[in-house]
Formats: structure tokens, sequence, C-alpha cells
């Protein structure tokens, strides 16, 4: 039976998570704000175009790190706690078993780990939207031009509405897209998440069957490689969700995913619903190799110097 990875400690996923989060977005933050004009209402060229294609980075910077860790530490948290949970009962059932002259094995664990790997990246993403929400409201506006196109500007712009809508309507306009971005953000990390995770078992298993060392977790090139997979695939599936958020965040007015939902459909049909697919795919494949082959290496690197 192949080596089984033990998971980082909490300080590990915190450190490995925010180097992870600020390689990436710093790393693809163009191929971001195409795609974000591509799906915007007003057209690609008159969001920008090609033309200043960091925009809005700051904000990025910003929310990339603590989002990122945030992420990790649930996810990581989470599936320790399932885990443990899960070996607990098999140990239980073993020792009732063993009392009734029955010897059985641990095939369970097989199939309870695609849960509970979905079950702590869907919590993870939870948490991380609590950071990535706000920065993301103030990145993209700033990537289609509003406020000239500045961060800064566009954060002022609604820290400026606090007169006129108090500090409720303020934090409703920082988290406007919240409900659309936990639904796409969460069916895309429940596809990811599972399905790397499955690869990098693959990967432990290959090596053992192959001879080598019984390692207990891939290197930093071979997560990445299953990280580009599973993020591709993800991606694709959830385009139609991440066409439906940036409208809803871009909107002029506050209007509900229902609306844009049912405008978008009435007005233009389903090919709006896949605005940008070739450049999300492209983005999240790139960036899941760079996010989780830059996290397994700090996680590498961070628990052999513990």
């Amino acid at each position: 039976m192949a080596a089984q990875p033990t998971n980082p400690p909490f300080t590990t996923a915190l450190l490995a998570g925010g180097i992870a989060g600020t390689t990436v977005d710093l790393s693809l933050f163009p191929l971001d704000t195409l795609k974000t004009r591509l799906q915007s209402s007003a057209g690609f060229f008159p969001s920008g175009g090609f033309r200043g294609v960091y925009r809005g980075v700051g904000s990025a910077v910003v929310g990339s790190a603590p989002g990122a860790a945030f992420f990790f530490c649930t996810y990581e948290g989470v599936k320790d706690i399932l885990s443990r949970a899960r070996r607990r009962r098999q140990d239980e059932n073993a020792a009732i078993a063993r009392l009734g002259g029955v010897e059985i094995g641990k095939g369970t664990s097989t199939w309870a780990q695609p849960f509970e790997h979905m079950a702590a990246a869907s919590l993870g993403e939870v948490a991380a939207c609590a950071v990535r929400v706000p920065t993301e409201v103030v990145k993209q506006r700033a990537q289609a031009g509003y406020h000239g196109g500045s961060s800064a500007a566009a954060l002022r712009a609604i820290l400026g509405q606090y007169g006129t809508v108090g500090f409720a309507g303020v934090w409703r306009e920082l988290y406007r897209g919240w409900g659309i971005t936990v639904m796409r953000e969460v069916p895309f990390t429940v596809i990811q998440f599972p399905l790397w995770e499955a690869l990098k078992g693959w990967g432990r298993r290959r090596s053992q069957g192959a001879g080598g060392s019984a390692k207990v977790e891939v290197g930093a090139g071979e997560s990445a490689l299953y990280g580009s997979i599973s993020g591709a695939i993800a991606a694709g599936i959830t385009t139609p969700l991440d066409v439906l958020k940036t409208r809803v965040m871009l909107s002029k007015e506050r209007e509900s995913v229902v609306t844009v939902l049912r405008d978008l459909f009435a007005n233009h049909g389903v090919r709006p619903f896949f605005a940008g697919i070739g450049p999300r795919v492209m983005w999240i494949s790139a960036g899941g190799a760079i996010f989780l082959g830059s996290y397994q290496w700090a996680v590498n690197a961070l628990q052999s110097n513990l």
C-alpha cells in the first residue's frame, strides 16, 4: 500500500498558501485582465483591449496572499479532521470485527477520501472568499477601465458612498457578487482539488511501484503538472458561472444573479456564457501549475526544515 502523506501543520499551510497565492496572481494577472474585458458588457476594446493589462494589480496583491492562506489553512485543517475521524472509525470497526473472528481491510479509505477533499475544499473557498471578494470587486473595476483603471480610485469611489448609503451600503458594494463568487468557486474547487489529490495519489503509487523510495509526497514539478490538468478541466466546466460573476460585479446597478442570467440568455442566447473560455482555461491551467506547484514546493521545503 502506498505511503500516505501527512497533512501539513497550520503554520506551514499558512505560509505556503500565502507564497502560492502571491506567485500565481502576479504571474498571470495580464491573462486575468483580458478574460475580464472579454466578459465585460461594455465589450473588449471599450474596456481597454490589450492596453494596461496590469490595471488593478494592487488590489490583487493585497488579497492574494491572505486569501490563499485562508484557503489552505481551512482546507488542510478540515481534511485532517475528517481523515482522523475516518481512521478512528476504521480502527473501531476493525477491532469489532476481530472480536468476531473476522479480518477486514481498509478499503473504505479509497472512496471516502474524495468526499473529504470536496468538503474541505468547499469550506476553504468560503473562508477565502471573505478576503477575495472585496479585492476582486476593486480589481475587476480597474481592469475594465472604470475610475481611470486605478485600484485605489476604484476603492475610494466605493468608500466614498459612505455618506449616502452608510456602512451597510458600502459593505454590500464591497461584497457585491459574493453569492455568485461562492457559486463559481465552490464547484470549481470541488472538481479541481479532489482531481489534484487523486493524481498525486496515483503519482505516489506509480513511484513506489517502480521501485522508488517510499516518499510520502510528490515533488513540486509533479504537483504542478497535476494542478494544470485539474485546473483546466474545472475551468472549462465552470466558465458560465464565471461569466455571471463578472457581469454581476461590473453592473452599473445592483442587479441580482437571476436578473443578469435572464437578460443575458434572452438577449444573446447561450454563447455569452462561454465568453472568455479560451483565456480562462489557459490562465487557470497555467495558474493551477504555478499555484499548486509553488504550494507543494513551499510545503516540502518548510516541512524538510522542521
